[in-house]
């Protein structure tokens, strides 16, 4: 694979898991509560998410070391917790994504449900078992967020939004709401989203201190292309709101594409739907499948382990219909978790175990931004803790 190839899937891999049905549900809610000030938590988020991302694969590049043997490098037995962690959200959210599938082929072509997310689950499961499963899972990803970006593009267009409303408050909200912003840093770099493109990197085999810079780059343009996607979507949707539109309440996304373009925006809605839960079923398979085996796991037997969590996922989905609510907040706690649990141990890398990264010399003001990056981190592993015990009291 050409180290082009290798960067830009794994950048898109990290992207695609990020945008979700998820992604593209609380980005339509936010964008109706606060309208064009939503743009300021845009902005906020992506600069955090950018700290974050810089740092974890940067550490994970120069290591050649993926996180859960990072972790257990540190404190042995710690990585086998951060990976269960991420098995436990990867399947939850995994049957959330193969449901959102099913929602996508319905607004497309009218599908049932069950039916589309069973051919797409199919779907996921072949590109896992071609031959050279890795080149087909980068160019997939690279495709469908192409698709999904010029798609809603081109429905953001056709909104007509109030751009200058929008660009103002970037930098002088006319309201904050910092649950929003919480929401949308642990939505895009929590859980398994956060190495997502990190362990492609590794397993593709473009890593070491001669590849830091670059490593680098495509981290930060990853962040930027999910940041993108995230803002296209808001201007989409607060040309419709700012235009006094009511979208529908069990569905608003898809309404509000309708009312931009008609029955070519409920069929634009359900391409960009069904992509961005197909490659969150990707992205959420391969990962939690990386944090389960080592690299000298041989790359079939990942990919068939990878075939069979989408098989395990499409059974429980097919048994429960959808993930339960309760059980997909109490998901997004454990995503709380994780980000803090494994962003410590990339700190704590840069900062102290340089024999790790091959004696490479970690950059102070990276580090900087990361132990920043950290604290919040910490403030959202703590939300998520408070509210696993809300749950459940």
């Amino acid at each position: 694979m050409s180290g082009r190839s290798a960067l830009l899937g794994a950048m898109f891999l990290m992207a695609t898991s990020a945008i979700g049905p998820g992604f593209i549900t609380q980005t339509t809610d936010f964008t109706m509560k606060m309208g064009a000030a939503f743009a300021f938590v845009i902005v906020t988020s992506v600069l955090v998410d950018i700290a974050v991302q810089l740092n974890v694969w940067r550490v994970i590049g120069v290591s050649g070391l993926r996180a859960n043997e990072l972790t257990n490098r540190i404190v042995p037995g710690l990585g086998w917790v951060l990976s269960a962690l991420v098995l436990l959200g990867g399947i939850v959210f995994n049957i959330g994504n193969i449901s959102g599938t099913g929602l996508g082929t319905d607004a497309m072509f009218g599908l049932e449900p069950k039916i589309g997310a069973l051919i797409s689950a199919a779907i996921a499961i072949a590109i896992f078992l071609v031959k050279k499963a890795g080149a087909a899972l980068d160019r997939i990803v690279v495709l469908l967020g192409v698709v999904m970006i010029g798609l809603t593009t081109w429905i953001a267009v056709t909104s007509h939004p109030p751009v200058g409303l929008a660009l103002k408050n970037t930098v002088l909200p006319d309201q904050l709401n910092f649950l929003a912003i919480t929401t949308l840093i642990g939505g895009t770099v929590g859980g398994y989203i956060t190495y997502a493109g990190a362990h492609r990197l590794v397993d593709s085999g473009r890593i070491g201190r001669e590849h830091a810079t670059e490593i680098s780059k495509t981290s930060v343009i990853g962040v930027l292309v999910t940041g993108v996607m995230r803002a296209i979507l808001f201007l989409a949707v607060l040309g419709v709101v700012h235009a006094g539109a009511k979208l529908a309440a069990d569905n608003p996304s898809a309404s509000a594409f309708q009312y931009a373009a008609g029955e070519f925006g409920l069929r634009a809605f359900g391409i960009i739907f069904w992509a961005a839960a197909l490659t969150s079923v990707i992205g959420a398979s391969y990962t939690s499948i990386s944090f389960l085996t080592t690299q000298r796991t041989s790359e079939r037997t990942r990919d068939l382990a990878t075939v069979g969590f989408i098989v395990i996922c499409s059974v429980l989905f097919l048994l429960l219909g959808k993930a339960p609510v309760k059980l997909l907040i109490f998901a997004g706690g454990f995503n709380g978790l994780i980000l803090p649990i494994g962003f410590t141990a990339i700190l704590w890398v840069a900062w102290r175990r340089r024999d790790l990264l091959h004696g490479y010399a970690y950059p102070k003001w990276l580090l900087s931004i990361g132990v920043l990056a950290w604290l919040l981190t910490l403030f959202l592993g703590w939300e998520s803790i408070s509210g696993l015990q809300k749950l459940w009291g």
